[in-house]
């Protein structure tokens, strides 16, 4: 396989549990640069049907180009995942695998232009659709703080959200913060002491909830364990999902699994689908050790009924 850029996680984890065969429609809602589904199109073999979303044309269309050389059907849509049962509705398609890896693209966090990493001097920007309107710098030039607090601790679950955001406040008073590693400096300016003793960066959190509330994160997750749900009750001709449809997905922090898991056992408490991880998978040892990236990721899954109930 061609050096795409990046690496995706828990790989084989992924083929394991979703287990793609012969003229599957497999879908991948956050296709990058195509690792997963490449793998899980190799593994379908040529008769398999591919569609993948993203937030990134610029990535989807190398995704697409990547997996078409597989010999496989592959619609590439330029589009948010919350859209899936309409595309689908449109394509005539039910999808047998679906995976959905909540994070996001290692050339998107390794260009400082996209404004992702606080390591790197870059634009405060954040977009994973750089066609949207709103950047991380816009939320931190006029987010009231109060609000501003809220956000960084609701969406970053940081304990020193209130001090960061008086912090931005008054810098923000003495000309904007337009660049990662300013913002980064503040953060770590409002931690005090309290950065020498913290496991992580101290503006890891910070990040983290500024790029959620840029990119609407949660609400798009919520809007498909929705879709996930209305697809295992009306699975089949009428759904976007085919009867023994396996569907993944793949968080990196606790909002995002702790919505994922209360879905899967709620689909399973109402006799919808089975759980196939009845906790995370999480990467092995040796996988941490060629990609750390992987550490946080959580791998939860689930398989519908194969007959209408």
């Amino acid at each position: 396989m061609e050096d795409s850029g990046h690496i995706p996680v828990i790989p084989e984890e992924v083929n394991d549990v979703l287990q793609p065969n012969v003229n599957d429609v497999i879908v991948d809602l956050t296709a990058g640069r195509g690792g997963h589904a490449y793998e899980l199109a190799k593994l379908a073999g040529s008769g398999a049907t591919v569609v993948l979303f993203d937030l990134d044309a610029s990535n989807v269309a190398y995704a697409a180009k990547r997996i078409e050389t597989l010999g496989v059907k592959v619609h590439a849509v330029h589009a948010n995942f919350a859209t899936v049962a309409t595309v689908l509705h449109n394509l005539d398609l039910r999808a047998d695998c679906v995976l959905a890896d909540l994070g996001f693209a290692s050339n998107q966090i390794d260009d400082p232009e996209r404004g992702l990493s606080f390591m790197t001097e870059g634009p405060l920007d954040m977009r994973l659709n750089p066609e949207s309107s709103t950047t991380a710098a816009d939320i931190i030039q006029t987010t009231p703080e109060k609000e501003l607090a809220d956000l960084i601790y609701q969406l970053g679950e940081e304990p020193y959200s209130r001090r960061i955001a008086q912090k931005i406040v008054q810098e923000r008073a003495k000309e904007p913060i337009l660049s990662t590693v300013r913002l980064a400096q503040i953060v770590r300016d409002a931690y005090g002491a309290r950065a020498r003793s913290s496991r992580l960066h101290p503006a890891t959190r910070t990040f983290m909830a500024l790029r959620i509330a840029v990119n609407d994160e949660l609400s798009a997750l919520d809007a498909l364990l929705a879709d996930i749900e209305t697809g295992c009750r009306k699975v089949g001709e009428s759904g976007w999902l085919n009867h023994g449809a396996r569907v993944a997905v793949i968080s990196f922090h606790s909002l995002e699994d702790r919505r994922v898991k209360q879905a899967f056992v709620a689909l399973e408490k109402n006799g919808l689908a089975t759980r196939l991880t009845r906790k995370p998978t999480r990467a092995s040892e040796e996988e941490l050790a060629k990609n750390t990236r992987s550490r946080p990721a959580k791998l939860r899954a689930v398989e519908l009924l194969q007959e209408d109930k």
